[in-house]
């Protein structure tokens, strides 16, 4: 009980902020541009700072090689994922224009927005380097296999036709803060700590201004625009329950064998793996000509319902 009640006084904590985002976005105290300049911030400066310190401060070069177990594990899952989705598209029949955005919903998660600031809350900054492996993950699966399902998904494009992949896209500002912060730790670079103290403070803006803008894209979606038809329904289902359900299972067979991983890391990989869905989904699926409307209404729902999600799977997390 004691759990459940701080499980949800954590949440209760991430809801107020994000409640906050939403009344000034409401309330025109932010500009139309405010969204894009937030989002630009996090992403291109203080995530990749908060994740260069973190690494330097929670890692070491022996713990480092032990998050590998993680990785195999996190592999396993998005696989899985991806199978049992593209499965369930021909099954239940999801029409060309919405297939790419449901295998999507049951494969990748929204871990900067909304996937990092729950971790921090939940688990504090501790659980920082086994984000970091999920988030590796995601970031890969996104842009060298989520997109293609999208992209393969328009239903004005000609069958054969095939479209350049931008490399790109699979290192984001984030990603190079990891891989960055890698080289230092190898290395043994040092960092003088007034740059380390400065790096830091610009970290620290992470997780408020994620909620905050998280409280924007609700307001500028409409809370009235959510709905819940055939598809809708199914796609949550894949990413509140399908997902975190094939990422409990490879843990508990982990375990059964003798490759079990800490408490602190495959509690923060099944949290991620119920992490609402993509941000940039109706962006994409925009690019690609497909039902923009599904893609928004399925991230706000995800968005809205993983205040619910979350403290119930908390739960589930302490009988593991």
């Amino acid at each position: 009980m004691a759990a459940f009640i701080t499980s949800l006084e954590s949440v209760a904590e991430i809801v107020i902020v994000i409640a906050l985002g939403f009344w000034l976005r409401n309330s025109g105290r932010l500009a139309d541009s405010f969204k894009g300049n937030i989002s630009f911030i996090i992403m291109n400066i203080a995530l990749p700072a908060s994740i260069f310190v973190s690494v330097l401060k929670y890692l070491t070069r022996d713990k480092l090689a032990s998050l590998s177990g993680g990785l195999i594990f996190a592999f396993a899952s998005f696989a899985c994922s991806y199978l049992l989705a593209w499965i369930l598209t021909k099954v239940l029949k999801i029409r060309p224009g919405r297939r790419g955005t449901f295998i999507n919903m049951f494969a990748n998660a929204n871990t900067i927005f909304i996937g990092l600031p729950l971790n921090m809350a939940l688990f504090g900054t501790k659980s920082l380097p086994y984000f970091l492996v999920y988030y590796v993950m995601n970031t890969i699966s996104t842009w060298a296999i989520g997109v293609f399902f999208i992209s393969n998904d328009d239903p004005t494009k000609e069958k054969g036709t095939k479209q350049d992949f931008n490399w790109r896209k699979l290192l984001p500002a984030p990603l190079v803060g990891f891989l960055v912060s890698l080289v230092f730790l190898l290395l043994a670079i040092p960092i003088p700590e007034w740059i380390d103290k400065t790096l830091d403070m610009v970290g620290g803006i992470v997780t408020p201004m994620s909620l905050i803008y998280i409280g924007i894209i609700l307001a500028d979606a409409g809370l009235k625009s959510i709905r819940f038809d055939h598809d809708t329904i199914w796609a949550l289902l894949g990413r509140f329950v399908f997902a975190p359900a094939i990422m409990i299972g490879f843990v508990t067979l982990g375990a059964s064998i003798g490759h079990g991983l800490p408490a602190l890391e495959s509690s923060t990989l099944i949290i991620q793996a119920a992490a609402p869905g993509l941000a940039v989904l109706p962006i994409l699926v925009g690019q690609s000509h497909g039902d923009v409307e599904y893609a928004t209404n399925v991230v706000t729902t995800s968005t809205v319902l993983f205040v619910v999600v979350v403290p119930i799977l908390m739960q589930v997390i302490n009988f593991i």
